[in-house]
């Protein structure tokens, strides 16, 4: 019985251990097809040697680690893509991974996923509802044309998401308006939120 005790009390203190450049090193070669393991490495090294944390990945190209702390990473991953990772905690002893894959195009466009800790997919529905387009849309009387929700809802959309790394927060700003021309994105900046704040609340995030 006391063996039992002592065991779970250590896998609680191991599992709560956990910080997030240990669970990316090991995160399986089919969800890091840029970067190897030994990249994986390399960034923490360079880091803590007082060294810009730059690799070459796999396509002979450069890969930047932009910001580690014990929750939270950020990569530059290419010339046009960024990835993010937050430690997040789901109880006491249990911790997911939020990750974040922002690509740039005609806009800056963003992938939410999760993630256990040994890297197995869970469904993105159990942790956050994504906004809509529409839920950035303002009423507004500032503008010289009226541009209603439909209007609004029916142009492309585009989404940034964007973690940080001093609490659990995720936010989101709608990037539509940068596809589009410089007239018709005018118009529709009035009706446009900044931005949207979700905290992560007993294991989910939830718009503020």
């Amino acid at each position: 019985m006391r063996f039992v005790l002592l065991f779970s009390i250590l896998l609680s203190l191991s599992v709560n251990a956990q910080d997030i450049n240990s669970v990316f090193i090991s995160m399986p070669d089919s969800l890091s097809p840029l970067l190897t393991k030994v990249n994986r490495q390399d960034f923490a090294d360079f880091l803590s040697s007082g060294m810009k944390a730059v690799v070459k990945n796999r396509f002979e190209g450069k890969s930047e680690m932009l910001k580690l702390t014990d929750t939270y990473l950020k990569l530059k991953a290419t010339s046009s893509s960024s990835e993010e990772m937050k430690l997040l905690p789901l109880n006491d002893s249990v911790n997911v991974v939020c990750v974040v894959k922002t690509y740039a195009g005609p806009a800056e466009d963003s992938s939410v996923s999760f993630y256990s800790t040994d890297w197995k997919e869970l469904p993105l529905r159990n942790f956050i509802s994504l906004p809509e387009h529409e839920d950035f849309y303002k009423p507004s009387a500032d503008s010289v044309s009226v541009v209603t929700k439909e209007d609004f809802a029916s142009e492309m959309y585009m989404m940034k998401a964007e973690l940080s790394d001093k609490d659990n927060t995720i936010v989101f700003k709608c990037t539509s308006a940068e596809t589009m021309g410089k007239e018709s994105a005018e118009q529709v900046k009035p009706y446009t939120l900044d931005s949207l704040r979700y905290n992560w609340k007993n294991g989910k995030f939830v718009k503020e």
